[in-house]
């Protein structure tokens, strides 16, 4: 029951030396989802040993180059490789030219269909959904629309302790009421708390993505429940004027909201040019987030699965 997140890019725009533009590959109970797709994505994939056949949808934050520039040569790629289950792809409603542009000059012959699903939303809402996993987008604030994306286990149902089914000898019905997480109130009166006669399996597993933005009161509230935040900081806290002129974040607006959230852990990247050691990006998140990790390309977070008892 993996959750892991392989790093493909942790650059920003500019071109750095061992560092790729944005991507991300989710794989959440073996399913497997691309976020961003910066320039020699695919390449990165090959590299790291992801098996870009099992990708089986795409989320684009926005539609600057280093967000996008990999899409095209991926979308062929998955052709010349014979995929042939359809692809979903999630953005902003101005990736939709760019799919079509791509798909008059390239998509001749393709085995396989895109479906494109244009984000509108204002709020945080749920775009993808299994049985076990759901995916929700919301706005960011970026000049441009752009949109992040929580990633979250669903909740499992109750376990019903043993001894509960001894001692009050439970019917189907009752038990099915404690495993949705319902007090049992039987005719002569007595209750059968949940809370002490059930229990979650498993603590949920949750990670959101933001890409380039700038911090705003509603994300923190948005992201209160996530466990682990993955937060653009283009800019370290010394060039906070510009990161408010460019809508980006700083190290301090990143570590300043991930508190605000009560997150486990704060990921951090999309690192400017000038710098040359993350570090020093997170030594700053740190001074008032500690747990927070600057990512490099091939990083992989290994989120651990955590039974209740």
């Amino acid at each position: 029951m993996r959750f892991t997140v392989t790093i493909l890019g942790s650059a920003s725009a500019m071109p750095v030396s061992g560092r790729n533009q944005s991507a991300q590959v989710l794989c959440v109970r073996e399913r497997f989802f691309l976020v961003d797709c910066g320039e020699g994505a695919q390449r990165q994939m090959v590299r790291y040993r992801v098996p870009m056949q099992k990708i089986e949808a795409v989320m684009i934050s926005h539609i600057h180059g280093d967000h996008v520039f990999g899409l095209p040569g991926l979308l062929s790629t998955f052709g010349m490789q014979g995929r042939t289950a359809p692809l979903q792809i999630f953005g902003p409603q101005n990736l939709g030219p760019l799919l079509k542009f791509y798909l008059s000059y390239y998509g001749e012959g393709l085995p396989y269909e895109i479906r494109f699903t244009p984000l509108k939303m204002k709020a945080p809402e749920t775009i993808f959904e299994s049985k076990t996993v759901e995916v929700l987008a919301f706005p960011l604030r970026h000049g441009i629309d752009c949109f992040g994306y929580i990633f979250r286990e669903k909740e499992p149902l109750f376990n019903v302790r043993k001894e509960a089914l001894e001692r009050f000898n439970l019917t189907l019905t009752e038990i099915g009421s404690l495993k949705r997480g319902e007090d049992v109130l039987r005719p002569d009166g007595t209750r059968i708390p949940v809370s002490e006669w059930a229990y979650r399996p498993f603590v949920p597993r949750s990670y959101a993505y933001c890409s380039d933005t700038a911090v705003f009161p509603e994300e923190a509230q948005w992201l209160r429940d996530v466990r682990w935040i993955y937060h653009e900081t283009t800019y370290m806290n010394a060039f906070a004027e510009q990161a408010r002129l460019r809508s980006h974040s700083t190290t301090l607006e990143a570590a300043r909201m991930a508190a605000e959230t009560g997150a486990e852990k704060l990921f951090i990247g999309h690192y400017s040019s000038r710098s040359g050691d993350p570090a020093d990006y997170e030594a700053e998140c740190r001074s008032l987030f500690p747990e927070t990790r600057a990512l490099s390309d091939g990083d992989v977070l290994d989120f651990p699965f955590v039974k209740n008892e």
